[in-house]
This record gives C-alpha cells, sequence and structure tokens, in this order.
C-alpha cells in the first residue's frame, strides 16, 4: 500500500508530542466527549528510554506539511510483543502505518528468530480504527477498561491490615528493587504485562515529568515485600485524578486484603492532595479478581478499548 499523493513520512521526533496529543485529544473528545491521553501522557510516551523514534515511530504529512497521521511501535518483553499506537483520519494513511507497523514487527523478531504479537488498543468507538485494524489481519484478544472513581468528599486513609508495615516512597535502590520484584512477580502469569528490567523500568521512571518515587507505595509481610502501587500525575492536568499505574500482590500474599488497602490508600493520598478522583486501567483477562477489586471499591468504567491482536513471523 502506498501513501496518498503528496503525503510523505518521516521518524517522529520529541517536539511531535504537542501536535500528536493536540489530534489525539480532539479526535478522541469527538467520540468520548474527552480526550483519552494527557499532554503529559503523550510526551512522557515519546521521551521513554525505550523508545527508539528513529526506528519505532512515524509522522505522515500532507501535501502542505500538515499533520496527517502518526504511529509508534515498540518492543516490550524483550521482544516477543510490540506495543502500537496509531493515529489519522484517513484510512488510506492507517493501512499504510500498519504495514509499517508489521514490517516492524518483523525485523524484530529476526533479532531472536521469534514471532512478535502486535497489540493495539482500540476504543469501542472508534469504528475506523477497527476496520482498519481487522482488514490487516488483527483479531480481537482482550479488553482493557479504564476505571475511575470520584469523590462525593474527603476520602479517610484505610486502616492498615494486620501483620503489614507499610513503607512510604521508594527513596533508594534497594526499595526500588523490592517494588520491581512485586511486580515481577504479580504480573508472572500475564504474559505481555510484565515490567521491563529493573534498570530499563527504572530509567523510564526517571524520564516521566509526571512521576516520583515518593508516589510508590509498599507493603511488607514478615520483613519482605508483598505489595505495591506505583502512582503518577498523567491525568492531573485533563481530569484532576491521580492514576494508579501499577498495583500488584505477590502470589503468596493474596487474600489477606493488601490489595483492597493498597488501592483505598491511593483514594486517600489523592483526596488529600485536592484531586477529585483516581483512575486506573485493567486488563479484563486479568486472572486475578482485579475487575470486582475496582468495581467493589466503587470505580466504573468511563473507557472501554478492544486490544486487538496479531501475530507476525519474522
Amino acid at each position: 500500500m502506498n501513501l496518498p499523493a503528496g503525503h510523505t513520512v518521516r521518524p517522529m521526533r520529541q517536539e511531535d508530542a504537542a501536535v500528536i496529543a493536540e489530534r489525539s485529544g480532539a479526535y478522541t473528545s469527538a467520540l468520548l466527549g474527552f480526550p483519552k491521553h494527557s499532554p503529559e501522557d503523550v510526551a512522557n510516551y515519546l521521551r521513554d528510554p525505550g523508545m527508539n523514534l528513529a526506528t519505532d515511530g512515524w509522522v505522515v504529512t500532507g501535501p502542505g506539511g500538515e499533520f496527517a497521521g502518526s504511529a509508534t511501535a515498540v518492543a516490550i518483553t524483550g521482544g516477543t510483543h510490540l506495543n502500537v499506537d496509531i493515529l489519522s483520519e484517513d484510512p488510506a494513511i492507517l493501512g499504510w502505518l500498519l504495514d509499517q507497523i508489521e514490517r516492524r514487527a518483523a525485523e524484530v523478531g529476526s533479532r531472536t528468530d521469534r514471532e512478535v504479537v502486535v497489540r493495539l488498543g482500540v476504543i469501542g468507538q472508534d469504528e475506523r480504527l477497527a476496520a482498519a485494524v481487522a482488514a490487516h489481519g488483527f483479531a480481537v484478544g482482550t479488553s482493557t477498561h479504564r476505571m475511575r472513581i470520584t469523590f462525593d468528599g474527603p476520602v479517610p486513609a484505610p486502616a492498615v491490615p494486620d501483620g503489614v508495615v507499610v513503607r512510604r516512597g521508594a527513596p533508594d535502590e534497594a526499595s526500588r528493587r523490592a517494588a520491581h520484584a512485586v511486580l515481577m512477580a504479580a504480573f508472572e502469569a500475564q504474559p505481555g504485562t510484565q515490567p521491563r528490567p529493573f534498570e530499563e523500568w527504572a530509567a523510564s521512571r526517571e524520564s516521566r515529568s509526571t512521576f516520583d518515587w515518593s508516589q510508590v507505595t509498599i507493603a511488607e509481610v514478615d520483613g519482605q515485600a508483598a505489595g505495591m502501587t506505583e502512582c503518577n500525575d498523567n491525568f492531573v492536568s485533563t481530569d484532576n485524578c491521580g492514576y494508579v499505574g501499577r498495583l500488584g500482590v505477590v502470589p503468596s500474599a493474596r487474600g489477606r486484603g493488601l490489595a483492597k488497602f493498597l488501592l483505598r490508600n491511593a483514594f486517600a493520598v489523592d483526596s488529600a492532595a485536592g484531586r477529585g478522583g483516581t483512575i486506573l486501567h485493567v486488563d479484563t483477562s486479568n486472572p486475578t479478581p482485579a475487575v470486582a477489586l475496582y468495581t467493589g471499591a466503587g470505580m466504573r468504567p468511563d473507557l472501554v478499548s478492544d486490544i486487538w491482536t496479531k501475530t507476525v513471523r519474522a
């Protein structure tokens, strides 16, 4: 497939974040009534050290040099998966960008002679993008819900479960490694969702303008880190909401109320900071009862995305 006449493509640049955020915000607001991503979220994503914009990002411009589309394709979990974001109102440009993404997936797979699973989230109302990815052989594998709670008033801090010690913040490498180890154990049964190796994970957090290590909370049982939350300010500018980027409890410590405590603790921290609510994302195929935990705490989905996947051979 070729680009429409008069259109050109170039590698993505960090300074493209502003126009991508603006166009994405307008596009998703027309479908949802609110923008899917904040400007800070887009900028953080493009500056992540795991992103090589020269090979992993494309910007399409029209005959007058105007923005016409963009896409990123970032390898995760050692190159077994490729996470994709794509944006354009032109089906022909969407199709061309999907061709580039599949070529990139084949290149990534050739390094290890393995298949690569390409993953792309499509909000339920986006019929144009759903049609484009279906035409390229993608199929829905699971879905994610963006969950939200709006506070009616001050949220009190929850009682700490018996036998649990709470550590607020991760100011040094030892505490950060402990938090990372919890995530690795908590998400071990969910392919494509495990965090990156520690050094990459820590560097990506350091690169974000909306994150500080004080936003990590660790729950210890018998002197060992057993649960954690990693929060950030991705949705403060757009929604005045805190965001729980990750919440995990190691399998051996489940059933003790740690996840419920950590979630309600995040609510209390956001409320004390003057936020109007808390947001998080959950995969509906999560093998833990995460969806029930969140709905039981009063959260409700305000955005549903299907995760379309396609396996590309090297």
